[in-house]
């Protein structure tokens, strides 16, 4: 294909990480932010409840299990929870891309925990399931957001586990049903399926869960942004509000905005509808394209957030590493020069490719619109 596509995405907002903001967004949703106020004030801490209680109702969260809002993105609530959590327990953890390695490393080689089992698989795949001890803790990512492979449910974990389950569902949560019952720990970030603004996390506690914390003191110092608990009991506060440090409340607005929007599309049901449309759209595309596939081998685990995509033409595979890589960086950096998708090389640690965000923030109509460039953009390096 020589010929520029006719259409173009209306909004080329493509990326992973931070992501689309939601259809209509424009600085004024900010505008009834609390700029200038504590976020202890009364107004503030209502804010802060308010997101959180709305997240529990489009999630379906159960109401006995806690939720707070704590510094430093999906990466600052998984942490907390490891280091407050892990030692009493044997621990499996599960690897299939690059942020669960970074909590392998994080329990092998920082905490130094004596009974570890990482299980790990190739990007493209999962590890067995099945190898899965319920008398272990456990730590997954339920969406591999850098290599567009997920859980397909939790059939796999067990009703009578003895361990806990710490779940990093950042690019799951609102836009896949997450089985809550099964789910210990989970966290995610506001950047990923409703768009918002990154550095906040959110750290959703079990009853197992907080019962851990208040039985087990770690071996190792705790910093104050860290700590959940006091006296041996779980300051309820941060799971009310009280955040641990001080929060943007612009960002809470954002937030609080984008789960307006949530709710105006129908809720969970109408999320996962959206990003699940996306996603068709791609597998459509990919069945007539020729040159590319999606890197999940099982499309049971295909992701519908994090479209991560391979390139199986055999003028591209015949290349080295290094051609391949260039070659997949040619093309996201026509179609980001273009105008068309910002931000869709594959993750730096991935099989070389593209990862395209289709998650609920994104129209079909713009993914429908951008795959005649991705022809477009794989026909112009093919002929270079």
């Amino acid at each position: 294909m020589t010929t520029k596509p006719p259409g173009r995405p209306t909004r080329p907002h493509f990326s992973s990480g931070p992501c689309a903001k939601r259809p209509g967004w424009t600085p004024e949703a900010l505008n009834q932010a609390l700029i200038g106020r504590s976020h202890r004030s009364k107004p503030g801490k209502a804010k802060l409840e308010q997101a959180i209680e709305r997240t529990r109702k489009i999630l379906g969260i159960p109401a006995d299990y806690r939720i707070g809002i704590v510094p430093a993105s999906d990466t600052g609530a998984v942490e907390m929870a490891l280091w407050s959590m892990l030692g009493p327990k044997p621990v499996d953890v599960l690897v299939w891309e690059s942020f669960g390695n970074d909590w392998a490393t994080d329990i092998t080689k920082q905490l130094k925990l004596p009974n570890v089992r990482v299980l790990k698989a190739g990007y493209g795949d999962l590890p067995d399931l099945a190898q899965v001890n319920p008398a272990h803790d456990v730590i997954f990512t339920w969406n591999g957001t850098t290599s567009g492979v997920r859980a397909p449910d939790g059939n796999w974990i067990s009703d009578t586990r003895e361990g806990v389950t710490f779940c990093d569902a950042t690019s799951a949560a609102f836009a896949q049903d997450l089985p809550w019952a099964k789910l210990d720990v989970t966290t995610f970030s506001w950047q990923k399926v409703l768009g918002g603004e990154a550095a906040h996390g959110m750290l959703v506690l079990s009853p197992r869960a907080v019962a851990r914390l208040e039985s087990h003191k770690p071996a190792w110092p705790m910093p104050k942004i860290f700590r959940m608990t006091k006296d041996g009991k779980l300051n309820e506060g941060i799971f009310k509000g009280e955040t641990i440090n001080t929060p943007s409340m612009l960002c809470v607005e954002d937030y609080l905005d984008a789960l307006t929007w949530a709710e105006s599309v129908g809720g969970l049901k109408g999320l996962i509808g959206r990003a699940d449309e996306n996603l068709h759209v791609i597998e459509r595309w990919t069945k007539t394209a020729g040159w590319a596939d999606f890197l999940a081998k099982d499309p049971k685990t295909r992701s519908n957030t994090s479209v991560c995509l391979k390139i199986v033409d055999p003028w591209f595979t015949a290349k080295d590493a290094d051609g391949q890589a260039a070659a997949a960086k040619k093309i996201a950096d026509l179609l980001d020069k273009e105008g068309v998708a910002f931000d869709i090389a594959a993750y730096r640690d991935a099989p070389p490719g593209l990862r395209i965000w289709a998650g609920a923030t994104v129209d079909s109509a713009d993914m429908k619109a951008l795959t005649p460039w991705l022809d477009w953009a794989w026909a112009q390096v093919k002929a270079s």
